[in-house]
């Protein structure tokens, strides 16, 4: 089996597949609302999200710290960002990458 990254008008998916059509056929099967608009075979057995392509840089865990404000925040993103924005000093862009980063992770 392989990893296969499956991206529809509306998500974009990572699932373990013995072929492209499989695949294929795991997006169809819980969103067959959406259109298919691209499968491609992961090169390696995990996936990798580049912390640089997201903006995230410097000597601090910008992963704890982010954790925090959305502990302290109690989940909600708006507060979660100004509080990063507090604590940190970056601008609102910067701010929002990462807060919505590791909301996406599962904070």
């Amino acid at each position: 089996m392989a990893l296969y990254e499956i991206e529809t008008n509306a998500h974009i998916m990572v699932g373990w597949a013995a072929t492209r059509e499989e695949a294929e056929g795991i997006a169809k099967k819980y969103y067959p609302e959406e259109e298919v608009m691209r499968v491609a075979k992961r090169p390696r057995d995990v996936w990798v999200i580049s912390k640089r392509l997201l903006g995230i840089k410097g000597t601090g865990d910008p992963c704890d710290i982010a954790r925090d404000c959305l502990a302290r925040a109690s989940g909600d993103k708006v507060h979660a960002i100004r509080l990063y924005m507090l604590d940190t000093g970056v601008d609102l862009h910067e701010a929002q990458k990462v807060i919505e980063s590791n909301m996406a992770l599962g904070w």
